[in-house]
């Protein structure tokens, strides 16, 4: 297990944001150990604000000390406004190997819930069968966008092994929690040739999928046929999903116009 070595204070933590898998969010780590390689669209907007200066330091997460107090706070002022607080949009909140991270997202999602609200989770790590004891409201999701470990090994170096995160999934989603995977965001065949058929199959026990494109890569533009490639995919999944009978949402751009 890895240690967190810094921690920081915030004056304000929930914040209404725009995502579909809420409308309020929060964020109670600065940074991110898995260290994606998309590139990441947190870390560039880190760096851009100043948050961060470099790649090595948005890798070393900071935690938010005072979490707890700040829910305890805002949580009376938004309770009513909220229909889902998301965790999180700029970070991983079950961070893979980092418990102190984790043991303050399951506290903060218990108060979270205790308030009558209901959360999303999205995770490059593991989610623990701890969750299934919460509030069956909740939603806990993954992120897969290839079943290709050496991959994951090399666009997500700090993340949770993907087979890891699937099992931990599917425990979840064999307890009655709600469960969802972000296909997003998925790689052109000049970045890695693979069967979106077999990426799908393998979530195919999950409620929900959300589907998107890769962006900020000159690697995506540089393959010229992207935009077909794209809305092939597109095709792809919506006929899987009516199939299974699952609900979906594909990320605004990912259709374009050929």
């Amino acid at each position: 297990m890895k240690k967190v070595t810094k921690y920081i204070s915030r004056k304000t933590l929930i914040y209404k944001t725009g995502v579909e898998y809420g409308d309020y969010t929060m964020n109670h780590v600065l940074g991110c150990s898995h260290g994606c390689k998309y590139p990441c669209y947190a870390y560039l907007q880190k760096k851009r604000f100043g948050n961060v200066d470099s790649y090595e330091e948005w890798c070393t997460p900071a935690l938010v000390k005072n979490t707890l107090e700040l829910l305890d706070a805002e949580l009376p002022k938004f309770k009513n406004k909220i229909e889902t607080l998301h965790l999180c949009f700029t970070t991983d909140p079950f961070m893979y190997e980092y418990d102190e991270i984790q043991e303050m997202s399951i506290k903060a999602i218990k108060k979270i819930n205790n308030a009558g609200v209901k959360c999303s989770v999205l995770t490059k790590g593991i989610l623990p069968i701890a969750l299934s004891e919460l509030s069956k409201d909740n939603e806990y999701g993954i992120t897969i966008v290839s079943l290709d470990e050496s991959f994951r090994e090399r666009i997500e170096p700090g993340a949770a092994p993907i087979l890891e995160r699937l099992s931990a999934l599917k425990a979840l989603h064999g307890a009655g929690c709600k469960t969802w995977v972000s296909i997003e965001p998925y790689p052109t065949p000049n970045i890695i040739c693979q069967d979106l058929s077999a990426v799908l199959e393998s979530v195919a026990f999950a409620d929900k999928i959300i589907f998107g494109r890769t962006n900020y890569s000159k690697e995506i533009s540089s393959y010229k046929k992207h935009k077909q490639f794209y809305n092939d995919c597109v095709k792809e999944v919506i006929e899987f999903c009516e199939k299974h009978n699952k609900v979906y949402h594909i990320k605004e751009g990912t259709i374009t116009e050929i």
